[in-house]
């Protein structure tokens, strides 16, 4: 078989492995090289650099929907094209490329989480399990029939970037297995139950926003789920310029379902503040407290709470996440 493989993430990386070990692989496409960090040098995808070192050619269309970059696809002459966090929308004219099959590597339990933030959706919603799913690729997003899966318990504490390496490391096992399947004519698969499906878009640094009427454990999952992209954080009322300021945090948070609150106590409050960290009141029916034990504001680095309070004040009684006038 002559597979092409489009993939850009990092999560792609175990799978790209797999594929060079089978010396079937005859090109990677994957995203041109973007610019990256504060001084925004021009970085190249790790997928492209480990699959140049193994001599494999790269190609980087700007937009794969084009005509060339169809032809480009086409002159690789692949049987199966492997799709995998490759981060731009297949045309129908990529699809009826390969001779065999176009499949795609899925980091969630298909048909729930569709779209690109699976793996944050996954905790957030307080899973049980993630996965793997390996299926056919259609143009309707993440819906094609189901060749392989592989599931992965979850314990409670993940943040979205250990379970994305989690996921990486699980991903080529159902992947083989699905190439496998195709090879031997046995990789028709299992239609998705759309009664099912639930669907994860891509997040931006704006949903980071903490909302503290929301009750203390769904805070926590949520400054899991977006550890470490787009990331959480809240307003703060600075004592010291008298303005608001963002105040990053990250995990892991301690949970206080049961605590004693002041009378008036409204969420986002200060209960507590010192060297053991902020005690924040969260709402919700179930309510309950939040402690942020590390966190950061704008132009520092990260620190934990006796370092970040030998420098800053958040006393008990101020409210998070409202901007002036108070």
């Amino acid at each position: 078989m002559r597979i092409v493989m489009m993939a850009t993430g990092d999560i792609a990386i175990p799978c790209l492995k797999a594929l060079l070990a089978t010396g079937e692989l005859v090109a990677l496409i994957t995203q041109p090289d973007r610019p990256v960090g504060r001084h925004q040098e021009l970085t190249s995808p790790r997928v492209k650099v480990l699959a140049e070192e193994a001599g494999v050619p790269v190609f980087q269309p700007e937009r794969m929907r084009d005509d060339s970059a169809v032809e480009r696809l086409r002159s690789f002459g692949p049987d199966i094209v492997v799709v995998m966090a490759y981060g731009q929308i297949l045309s129908q004219q990529v699809l009826d490329v390969p001779r065999v099959a176009c499949i795609n590597v899925h980091a969630s339990l298909l048909p729930r989480h569709r779209g690109a933030a699976c793996i944050q959706a996954a905790i957030e919603a307080g899973d049980d399990e993630s996965g793997i799913s390996v299926i056919h690729v259609v143009r309707k997003l993440d819906a094609g029939d189901i060749i392989c899966r592989a599931s992965l318990p979850l314990k409670g504490t993940e943040t979205a970037e250990s379970l994305h390496d989690d996921l990486a490391t699980l991903a080529p096992k159902p992947l083989m297995e699905a190439i496998q399947a195709i090879e031997t004519g046995s990789a028709e698969g299992e239609e998705q139950d759309e009664s099912l499906m639930t669907y994860a878009p891509k997040l931006t640094r704006a949903d980071g926003e903490i909302d503290w009427s929301q009750p203390a454990f769904q805070v926590a999952r949520k400054i899991r789920a977006y550890h470490s992209w787009p990331g959480t954080y809240t307003i703060y009322p600075s004592v010291k310029s008298g303005e608001d300021r963002t105040l990053k945090i990250f995990p892991p948070v301690e949970l206080y379902m049961h605590v004693r609150k002041p009378v008036g106590a409204v969420p986002g409050m200060v209960l507590e503040s010192g060297p053991e960290g902020l005690l924040v009141s969260c709402g919700g029916t179930r309510g309950g407290a939040l402690r942020i034990k590390t966190m950061q504001t704008p132009g520092s680095r990260k620190m934990n709470a006796e370092s970040f309070f030998a420098g800053h004040k958040i006393m008990p009684g101020a409210i998070l996440g409202m901007a002036t006038p108070r």
